[in-house]
């Protein structure tokens, strides 16, 4: 959280509400400290303690004895009684942060400004957060709110914690993104969006393709190694399943990720890069589905005057349709990574798995570097072929409040590796068992017609591509190989679907996706262990 002054430990007796106080700090351990001490000096920590980090402090203000003073108390008995807030964050339940207050008092005004003074300076060296931000809002996203949670929930927040901000309310599509290709983003220490998903997409699209364009990097190139951007994401959850958020930080509450922000929290996270014939058509951060998915999200588009209702709808008619499809799919399996899709170990902060894989990631760098510089055509590829109702690859859990554990409960946020999850054709009970396997805690994998692999880059190919000569289908020929033409004939009615890529429509069928490990950081810690 940034370097602390060596600053000596500061110990006093001070009245919280109408108890008598040991308050403690400690600049070596970054901790505000203070237990009851009802005797004439300062008395040991009780089991009643309370803490709160310095770090998760979100300012210190001097009170106004004469509003905040009750009619009955001890500091009334003071001749001219001081007092000073302290703003912090306390955890409640389900992964949620609250603000509360915490006021001290004392007959002392020197006393209370030496508190003051040393917890501002403490705040000042926290490096990590964020002083100046540019807020996009969606108006429209979700339920229409975004403008009102913004205005209601996090702005005061911000100006609490002196966080200066530009609002720009978005009025059509794609312009937050044309926005940071633009402007001058040097000034701002991170990018907010308040909205859905599809806010977040175009806000990653943005910092993304602006850094790639800064450094000279061609995104179009499949194999491109694409530079990180040092400016972090916020999110401020305002859409209708907010996946990214609840994700990343096990809530869609408006008020949590505000403090997250204003701590200076930063998670970085992997994303995929999607590429059609040496074109990039998309970046990936949590689902890109081909199937059940695909089209599901075809079908909701044209259904947008049903609200969010459609999703339910569409997702129904999609069920009941069964359509499954013909199609090839090669893969490099993750051998950096230190976990597997069905180890039941979910990442967490401070996750061991992402960061020691990032590690294994780089050694194996450096080895193709000074090694084989077509290391890549010297990897084990593997290729699965079939009829499949569903082909998920997921760089997150995918959960929401819908889904809690979602579409891979162990899928890392930071490993570099993707989670390949093939549904191949099975009967409609079988598949509706699937589905509802995403709602309990139950094992979604353990079924005979479902495969999951941890990849770091897949290709997908359908049988009934119509470009044949397709540069992916040149450079995937040796990896396809012949057991695709082996394959029976496909009965099935339609020749092809669609990706469903972060919520938006991608109609190629045929797709080369490649996982870049840790390319953004986000104003988030990744979801705490419950103690």
């Amino acid at each position: 959280m940034g370097a602390m002054g060596a600053a000596e430990p500061l110990q006093s007796v001070l009245w919280v509400k109408q108890e008598r106080c040991a308050v403690s700090l400690e600049p070596a351990r970054a901790l505000l400290r203070w237990w009851r001490s009802p005797g004439t000096g300062p008395s040991a920590p009780g089991a009643d303690a309370c803490s709160v980090p310095v770090s998760e402090i979100i300012a210190v203000e001097e009170t106004d004895v004469q509003e905040t003073q009750s009619s009955s108390g001890q500091w009334q008995k003071m001749e001219n009684p001081f007092a000073f807030t302290v703003h912090c964050v306390k955890r409640a339940s389900h992964h949620r942060w609250k603000w509360v207050q915490v006021t001290f008092w004392s007959a002392d005004e020197q006393l209370c400004h030496l508190w003051l003074q040393t917890l501002r300076e403490l705040l000042e060296s926290l490096t990590s957060r964020p002083k100046h931000l540019l807020v996009f809002i969606n108006p429209f996203g979700g339920k229409g709110q975004g403008k009102s949670i913004y205005e209601k929930k996090v702005a005061p927040l911000f100006t609490l914690a002196s966080i200066t901000t530009e609002i720009i309310i978005t009025e059509h599509a794609n312009q937050a993104k044309e926005t940071l290709f633009e402007i001058n983003t040097d000034s701002y220490d991170g990018i907010v969006c308040v909205g859905g998903d599809g806010m977040f997409s175009e806000v990653l699209h943005g910092v993304i393709g602006k850094t790639q364009q800064s450094a000279g990097i061609d995104p179009n190139h499949p194999r491109a190694v694409l530079v990180p951007s040092t400016l972090r994401i916020g999110i401020i959850p305002a859409g209708s399943t907010d996946c990214v958020c609840y994700s990343t930080v096990g809530t869609n509450d408006a008020v949590t990720s505000a403090l997250h922000i204003i701590v200076g929290d930063s998670l970085a996270i992997d994303v995929s890069s999607v590429h059609h014939n040496s074109t990039l058509l998309r970046y990936s951060v949590s689902l890109l589905g081909y199937g059940f998915y695909g089209d599901l999200i075809k079908d909701s588009e044209k259904k947008r005057w049903m609200g969010l209702i459609r999703y339910d709808f569409s997702g129904l008619k999609t069920f009941l349709s069964h359509q499954y499809y013909e199609g090839t799919v090669a893969f490099l399996p993750a051998q950096h990574t230190v976990g597997s899709p069905r180890d039941k170990k979910p990442c967490r902060a401070g996750c061991f798995v992402c960061r020691q894989s990032k590690q294994q990631l780089e050694e194996e760098q450096k080895k193709a570097l000074y090694g084989l510089e077509n290391a890549e055509e010297m990897e084990e590829w593997q290729v699965v072929c079939g009829k499949f109702l569903a082909i998920n690859a997921t760089n997150m859990s995918c959960a929401c409040p819908r889904s809690p554990g979602g579409l891979s409960p162990a899928a890392h946020l930071g490993d570099g590796s993707s989670d390949l999850i093939l549904i191949r054709k099975c009967s409609r009970f079988n598949f509706l068992r699937f589905l509802v396997r995403h709602t309990n805690q139950d094992d979604q994998f353990d079924f005979t017609f479902v495969e999951v692999y941890r990849v770091k880059k897949f290709q997908f190919i359908s049988k009934h591509v119509e470009d044949e000569d397709s540069d992916l289908k040149v450079h995937g020929k040796q990896r396809f190989g012949q057991i695709c033409k082996d394959s029976s004939p496909c009965n099935c009615l339609a020749s092809r679907s669609s990706w469903n890529c972060d919520g938006e429509i991608l109609h190629s069928p045929a797709v080369e996706v490649r996982v870049h490990c840790q390319l953004v950081r986000l104003f988030a810690r990744g979801i705490e262990e419950v103690s």
